[in-house]
Parts: C-alpha cells; sequence; structure tokens
C-alpha cells in the first residue's frame, strides 16, 4: 500500500451548496485576516479558499448559462408572439 505525502494535503470535500461553500469562504477569510494563523494552516486555508473559490466560479457560470438558454426561449416565444399577429 502506497504512503501518502504529508507534505501535499489530501483535498477535502467538496461542498454540499453554493451557499455552503460561500459561508466555508468567508469563515476562511475572516480566520486568515485575523493573522492568528501559523504558516502551515495559512497555507492550508488559501488551498481550501482556492478550491472553493473554483467550485463557486463553476456553479456561478452554470447557472448564467442556464440563464442564458431560458432566456434565448422566452425571447424566441416571445418575438414568435409578436410576428403572429
Amino acid at each position: 500500500m502506497a504512503k501518502s505525502d504529508p507534505a501535499v494535503p489530501s483535498p477535502l470535500p467538496g461542498p454540499a451548496s453554493f451557499e455552503a461553500a460561500l459561508t466555508e469562504l468567508e469563515r476562511i477569510v475572516a480566520t486568515m485576516e485575523g493573522g492568528e494563523l501559523a504558516l502551515e494552516q495559512s497555507l492550508a486555508a488559501y488551498s481550501r479558499g482556492a478550491q472553493l473559490l473554483k467550485y463557486c466560479q463553476a456553479q456561478l457560470a452554470d447557472a448564467q448559462q442556464k440563464v442564458r438558454i431560458l432566456e434565448d426561449d422566452t425571447l424566441k416565444l416571445f418575438s414568435d408572439d409578436n410576428h403572429q399577429r
């Protein structure tokens, strides 16, 4: 069985939702701004924050794409109704 490198932190599980990720990210930022973390803790917090940021950005991009699709369908329907009159 291969041993994991203790210098490389294992990835933490993904957040349950966008809101949970945002809450955790806000907590990490507040903790880091407090300046009380040791170097290793700061690096771990930064790494987790980067993971959460990436997750949130992906969720927002997905939501924007869904809105574009919904708006496109709505605009097509609206335009079709206007042309039929």
